[in-house]
């Protein structure tokens, strides 16, 4: 399944991918594996160059970057949590019903979702827009004696995103300024009530550097960062009045710095921004996107709005919560969708790498596929073309599938169709520089401690190790995959595999992803189908991202120690496999391979 159109001279079948053939001139890695192998100085991973990793898999994993740092240090100082770029969260264009990012969906545009903006809550209040810590509980029981249903800001931008309907009146809580009330009074309500709510912070606050009556502390954020019901979100770094008023370089330090500190002081990623203040124009809201941030809310003193009527997910609106009661009857979730396609769950960041590996195979409607999912995910990058079983012989890993595309050329090969990086050989090895621009917009596949992305390829930033980890810090494996199936919770149509050869063809197909539950899911088909339809099916069966791996005569699956296809697969070089929580230390690379076994021994 050749993962670009046609390409000119010297074409080789590669592990079903149509490319060029290197010489051995071009790919020294075939040709001097024990050279290259001692290639570790500083500064190499910069390079397209065969480099070692073991520092990743060494590092504790309580470090976080480090300003000071010389370039390119600070890399390897991963605090692995997962940024959510635009072209990530967006991944709108083309989708099932989606609009373009950042424009709101027409059906969104219908619905009348309120977000409501709090301040401070304490006692007495001090200002007219404070509340006691008695008015906003009895808020929440006004919202949910109202049958209203709090939602988290996922859950919000999919539906401006989408179109899909929320409950029937859905409400987003929002806390500007980070004051202590929101740890010591809000919180606690949150937790009885079991209402999420999303807190705007500003780290310049947090840190004492810039004055305010009262602030949460950053032990406070960690607890109440660490609980599913609270989204913590930037709300930039020193609440200047109005960030129109900023310089270029002002302007960015305050999107970029505050992401950034919050991201490095808390561990978990930072998808949103609200405007100090609500002020923003065309030039504000580029630079919130610029900085990775998947929306951005308003405010407005007059003429507020839902958030169906908000210029674009740069500028979501919001209600000051004095308007609760003009909204108890006024909210509504929206139309139904118009697709058929009922979401199995809302798309979240979330990951879950400590649940038992289990298998399910399902069938039904004339379809059958098999998925084990739960454990850590890991790569084995084998030394040369093996069945899964060989591979896995002596290792911890309990499930595993057929990973990347490799080179036929030679029947011992084990070079892969761009680069990769896998805990088994502690290895990066760069792909083939003449011909990786033909797999851009490819899903890169990266894996770390704690957390998976999936991000468009891109030849000119990912062919090194430093590039890997300017992506993921702490990324321990990677490689390139050769299409979505599902993406930010959506099944994918046939025009994002643009050139993708035989995409639309009925094949036995292998796959790998990350469920709605947040856990690593791998497995394969047993009856012939095409990408497109593998995608609703994965979708319905609760798949959140799932991307498709060397398919056809490769697709394989083994599940503790036994192989699950009806076949004998084409041997691989390359797998994707799950270990169990209780198979290994937690140790960043927790993959334990044994050293009798020949597949995975050094050449």
């Amino acid at each position: 399944m050749p993962l670009a159109g046609a390409i000119s001279t010297g074409v080789v079948n590669v592990g079903s991918v149509g490319l060029a053939a290197p010489s051995a001139l071009d790919q020294p890695q075939a040709l001097m594996p024990g050279l290259l192998a001692l290639i570790d100085a500083p500064g190499v991973d910069a390079f397209p160059t065969a480099v070692s990793s073991e520092r990743l898999c060494r590092r504790p994993e309580n470090l976080t970057p480090v300003a000071s740092s010389p370039p390119g240090e600070a890399l390897f100082q991963s605090s692995s949590l997962a940024s959510a770029t635009v072209t990530q969260a967006a991944g709108a264009i083309g989708q099932l019903g989606a609009e373009p990012w950042p424009s709101i969906h027409p059906q969104a545009a219908e619905a009348r979702v309120p977000v409501l903006m709090y301040h401070d809550v304490l006692e007495p209040p001090e200002v007219f827009f404070d509340l006691t810590p008695a008015d906003f509980e009895a808020h929440l029981n006004k919202l949910l004696d109202s049958g209203f249903t709090p939602i988290s800001p996922d859950q919000l931008v999919q539906h401006l995103r989408t179109g899909l309907a929320l409950p029937e009146k859905p409400v987003l809580l929002t806390f500007d300024d980070g004051y202590v009330g929101h740890y010591e009074h809000v919180y606690p309500l949150l937790q009885k009530y079991q209402v999420p709510a999303t807190f705007f912070v500003f780290p310049g606050k947090v840190d004492g550097t810039v004055a305010g009556r009262s602030t949460l502390t950053w032990e406070q954020l960690k607890t109440m960062a660490a609980d599913p019901l609270v989204t913590i979100a930037s709300h930039s770094v020193t609440h200047p009045p109005d960030l129109r008023a900023l310089s270029d370089e002002e302007l960015a330090y305050e999107v970029v710095e505050s992401k950034r500190q919050l991201e490095a002081q808390l561990g978990v990623p930072m998808r949103y921004f609200s405007y100090p203040t609500g002020h923003y124009d065309e030039r504000v809201a580029q630079a919130v996107a610029d900085a990775g941030y998947m929306a951005g809310f308003t405010m407005r003193q007059n003429d507020e709005k839902f958030a169906g009527a908000s210029e674009s997910l740069l500028a979501i609106e919001r209600f000051g919560q004095s308007n609760l009661e003009a909204l108890i009857d006024a909210a509504w979730g929206g139309p139904a969708a118009s697709s058929g396609i009922k979401p199995v769950a809302i798309a979240s960041s979330e990951f879950n790498f400590s649940t038992p590996v289990t298998l399910q195979k399902i069938d039904g409607e004339g379809q059958s596929f098999s998925l084990i999912s739960g454990g850590h995910p890991v790569t084995i990058h084998a030394n040369s073309r093996y069945q899964l079983p060989e591979i896995l012989a002596g290792t911890n890993i309990a499930g595993a599938v057929d990973g990347g595309f490799f080179s036929l050329k030679y029947l011992d090969s084990n070079v892969m169709i761009g680069p990769v990086l896998s805990q088994s050989t502690r290895r990066f090895v760069p792909g083939y520089a003449g011909e990786i621009p033909k797999l851009n917009g490819r899903p890169l596949v990266l894996m770390a401690p704690n957390q998976v992305k999936f991000v468009p390829f891109e030849a000119d930033r990912h062919n090194t190790l430093a590039g890997l980890a300017q992506q993921l810090p702490g990324v321990t494996d990677a490689f390139v995959a050769a299409g979505w199936l599902v993406k930010d919770g959506l099944p994918q149509p046939a025009s994002s595999f643009g050139t993708l050869f035989d995409f639309d063809a009925r094949r036995h197909r292998a796959f790998w992803g990350i469920n709605t539950s947040g856990q690593p899911v791998v497995g394969v088909t047993h009856t012939m189908v095409d990408s497109v339809q593998l995608g609703e099916l994965l979708y319905q069966a609760g798949l959140r991202d799932a991307v498709m791996l060397d398919s056809g005569a490769s697709a394989s699956l083994t599940y503790q120690g036994d192989s699950l296809v009806g076949y004998i697969p084409r041997p691989v070089p390359h797998l994707v496999g799950l270990v169990p929580p209780d198979a290994h230390n937690g140790s960043p690379c927790p993959l334990v391979l044994d050293p009798e076994n020949s597949t995975t021994a050094p050449r």
